[in-house]
């Protein structure tokens, strides 16, 4: 199945909640959305009295995240204690979000999701790093935690995350680094979601950046739990190459869907380059790398995918997208049912030249008298038909 969907709430939405923002993917013909968990506003306080006894999702106009002793300040979360009753000088993260009130709000959002039949998936924080002080790794660890609790209570699929700078000398010594910390990330979102969300791992167009091609495909085949994610306007600009026929664009895809072993998350977009890395994303019309050759690689495949748009113009691009994979999905069906060639008719051979066709007779004219008519025609008047003397 192919899905096509904005990363965000359409552009075109008047409301801005999540609920406005899928019931208009929905009107539009689209069937997926990447949730945007950008903006993080945490805050850990005691419980209070008349919280106490009471299950931290049943908070109204609160989300809370994790929930521990007073010494706790923020600890990594737990299923098990965001589903146990509040006790007396618990304390308790939460956060305030623009786009979910409460776990009320989130449920409401995901069982409209479902009766739309719109996939969802959630981005964590672009901003990460885990090399910088020892707050800053902790505040991005936090972060992509946090960004998997709502995922898990919006029944999304997938926690997409960046990984963030290199960290200084060897860049091996960086990937290893990073391969524990996804290690243990994945181990916790699979015991704290039950194994319905997974974390997928988003390659990135500065070479700065953690997210080549072999990088990303590397960690996801060491790490359970894990995927990667196809960003072609990341990937285009980091290998320097527009991927403009299927014959360029199939190894890769191949290449993904193997380490997916499920369903494809490709994200697209237009894009500009400069220097050594990516300038900035652009409408796909503008952009360097087309979706031509995805859509026709999209229609002679039997892939499962689901194609995110973070083209500056979101749902547009979506529709625009899923319109080019219609057209080729219809030069195929055409060129797969197209009626076979006529047969040429058979000249007759020059050795026997065809019969002359016989010609009918002609019956022969009646000649009629006209004298015996005219004679009658007189008599009957009274005149005589005698000639006049001397005429």
């Amino acid at each position: 199945m192919i899905r096509f969907g904005p990363a965000g709430i359409p552009l075109s939405c008047k409301g801005r909640t999540l609920r406005d923002g899928i019931a208009d993917i929905h009107h539009l013909g689209l069937t997926a959305m990447e949730v945007q968990f950008i903006k993080v506003n945490p805050l850990t306080r005691l419980a209070l009295d008349e919280e106490v006894g009471k299950l931290p999702r049943e908070l109204v106009q609160q989300l809370p995240v994790s929930v521990g002793p007073a010494d706790h300040q923020g600890g990594a979360p737990s299923l098990e204690a965001l589903t146990s009753p509040i006790r007396r000088r618990d304390s308790l993260t939460t956060l305030t979000w623009s786009l979910a009130k409460d776990y009320p709000d989130l449920q409401l959002t995901s069982a409209l999701a479902r009766a739309l039949d719109t996939e969802l998936t959630l981005h964590a924080p672009y901003y990460v790093d885990f090399f910088g002080s020892s707050d800053a790794r902790e505040q991005s660890t936090r972060q992509i935690q946090w960004a998997g609790v709502l995922a898990q209570g919006l029944g999304a699929r997938l926690t997409v995350t960046h990984l963030g700078f290199y960290g200084p000398g060897d860049r091996a010594d960086s990937i290893q680094q990073l391969g524990e910390i996804v290690t243990d990330l994945s181990a916790w979102l699979s015991k704290f979601s039950k194994g319905a969300v997974r974390l997928a791992i988003e390659p990135s167009g500065h070479p700065d950046v953690f997210g080549s091609r072999e990088e990303v495909l590397d960690l996801v085949r060491r790490v359970k739990g894990t995927v990667p994610v196809l960003n072609l306007p990341h990937l285009a600009a980091r290998e320097r190459t527009t991927f403009d026929t299927t014959e360029q664009l199939e190894p890769l895809v191949r290449q993904f869907v193997d380490a997916t072993h499920g369903p494809l998350y490709l994200n697209f977009s237009g894009v500009e380059f400069y220097g050594p890395g990516e300038f900035r994303l652009t409408p796909i019309k503008r952009g360097l790398v087309r979706f031509d050759a995805v859509a026709e690689l999209l229609s002679e495949r039997d892939y499962d995918v689901t194609v995110i748009s973070s083209s500056p113009l979101l749902e547009h691009d979506g529709m625009y997208m899923k319109l080019l994979y219609e057209r080729a999905l219809t030069r195929r069906w055409t060129k797969q049912h197209a009626p076979a060639p006529a047969r040429p008719v058979a000249k007759p051979s020059a050795a026997r030249p065809a019969a002359p066709v016989a010609r009918a007779k002609a019956a022969p004219a009646v000649r009629r008298s006209v004298r015996p008519i005219a004679a009658a025609a007189g008599r009957k008047e009274g005149r005589s038909h005698v000639r006049p003397h001397g005429r």
